[in-house]
């Protein structure tokens, strides 16, 4: 699944809080492993609903310890732009970990956690400088 010159892609869906809004988020993501087991891609997300909308794009590495078998560890790193309608851009940077669990033959669960530190703090997102929050996504490939 995580073999050199393989791309996955991610749909993600859910809630999310800033502004003192409530959100709506849809996500998409894209990886492309250039060796086996470490990847780089693109996460794209849509915050609609709440306050100003929000679209964050998130270049991002990770590796997978893709030796095991039915459970898969994951580690990586990004970097998050989040532009902001009507106000200035936030930038942060943040790491991640968890597993990913086989689903189908292409496809897989994965379930972790996120740590993210805002660049450039003005407690404007979160009412916080960094945050730890949980991730689950849904990934197949071809």
């Amino acid at each position: 699944m995580f073999a050199q010159g393989r791309t996955l892609f991610s749909l993600g869906a859910g809630s999310g809080y800033a502004f003192d809004n409530n959100y709506w988020v849809l996500g998409i993501s894209a990886t492309h492993y250039v060796f086996d087991g470490l990847g780089a891609g693109l996460d794209i997300e849509n915050w609609s609903g709440g306050g100003p909308r929000i679209i964050k794009y998130s270049p991002f590495v990770q590796y997978v310890f893709h030796q095991a078998s039915l459970m898969q560890p994951y580690i990586g790193g990004f970097y998050r732009y989040a532009a902001v309608s009507g106000l200035p851009g936030v930038r942060s940077a943040g790491g991640r970990a968890g597993v990913y669990i086989v689903s189908a033959p292409n496809a897989f669960i994965g379930a972790g956690i996120v740590y993210e530190s805002y660049l450039d703090c003005r407690k404007t997102l979160d009412n916080s400088c960094s945050l730890a929050y949980p991730e689950i996504s849904f990934t197949f490939g071809f």
